[in-house]
């Protein structure tokens, strides 16, 4: 198999021959047909999230196909169509796991983070977090939904059933979100870097009924907002757009250091939340949703290859919507 290794945080991808990998007992082994290339991928790049075992193989947006079954393993065949996510194992044994909460779990493990992931030519998944999808729409674009798509929605829930939703970073999860939001009747109003012109035009074409800075106050007060964007200075600002009562969702797995902010910006009952991770039954009901929203995302193409060049171009924010390596054999 062929990957793009990291060895050392803040270093480069390295392209590396390595020996095919055996599932082990309860796993599958995935051809890599396409993987999203996620902003989390960035924070593991840079070493920003804790124990983090190198060498590793980022990658947690995987499309492929199964390859080869492990022992014990049923529900898949060879050829099978997978989608593989962030969350790639839970202990089953903690509190969290026991109570239905196994996106909490104590002892997870990480595609692309704590487990080898898919920026590869073949990746090793446990079966129990592989999710069967059907032949409906291409790899590249399938791949953002398995993460992007995935806590977009857990937040989009954590937010409740309101009219009104901002959207702060108007990335690759927003930009799926702002469509399943629209197709629910919700009303959505984006907040992109200041001056961001462009991605503000890119919301509105996504079809938000008001795009602007984070630093303008939205035209009227919203009733819940999701931030996307790994931002701490943002949650103030989220506070001061909601009403009374309102929630603020942060849904990063990091976030730069929130700054102090009077009381009075949370009082009123407004609530500042966070989302962790995925369960199962996440990735079950938004993936029985696409075909019925018929969800577009905007993709960037990268071979397996330019992958620091898709990483670089991410933090650059050089493109709107998001970046996918495409690995489908050429014809």
């Amino acid at each position: 198999m062929y990957a793009m290794v990291l060895s050392r945080p803040g270093e480069r991808l390295a392209w590396t021959e390595l020996p095919d990998p055996e599932p082990a007992p309860g796993e599958i082994r995935i051809k890599v047909f396409a993987c999203g290339v996620c902003r989390t991928d960035l924070h593991v790049l840079n070493g920003e999230l804790p124990r983090i075992k190198y060498p590793i193989i980022p990658g947690h947006e995987i499309i492929g196909r199964v390859d080869k079954i492990g022992a014990g393993v049923s529900g898949f065949v060879i050829g099978q169509r997978v989608g593989i996510p962030w969350l790639g194992y839970t202990c089953g044994i903690c509190p969290y796991c026991r109570s239905g909460q196994e996106n909490l779990c104590d002892r997870p493990q990480f595609t692309g983070y704590t487990r080898n992931g898919g920026f590869a030519t073949l990746a090793i998944a446990d079966a129990r977090f592989a999710f069967p999808l059907a032949e409906v729409g291409g790899d590249v674009a399938m791949a953002p939904l398995l993460c992007a798509g995935l806590i977009g929605w857990r937040s989009l829930v954590m937010a409740g059933k309101t009219p009104s939703l901002g959207l702060y970073g108007f990335g690759a999860a927003a930009h799926i979100i702002a469509q399943v939001a629209r197709w629910q009747g919700r009303r959505v109003f984006a907040f992109t870097s200041p001056a961001d012109l462009k991605t503000q035009a890119f919301a509105r074409d996504i079809g938000v009924e008001w795009a602007g800075g984070s630093d303008q106050p939205p035209p009227e007060e919203l009733d819940a907002a999701i931030i996307f964007a790994p931002v701490g200075t943002l949650v103030p600002a989220a506070l001061k757009a909601v009403r009374k009562g309102g929630r603020v969702v942060c849904a990063g797995i990091y976030m730069s250091d929130i700054p102090g902010f009077p009381y009075s910006d949370l009082w009123g009952e407004r609530q500042l939340v966070s989302v962790a991770n995925l369960t199962r039954q996440d990735g079950l009901a938004f993936l029985a949703l696409v075909p019925k929203i018929e969800i577009r995302t905007r993709t960037v193409r990268y071979p397996l290859r330019e992958a620091n060049q898709a990483l670089a171009d991410l933090k650059n924010g050089a493109f709107d919507g998001a970046a996918v390596l495409d690995l489908a054999p050429q014809a």
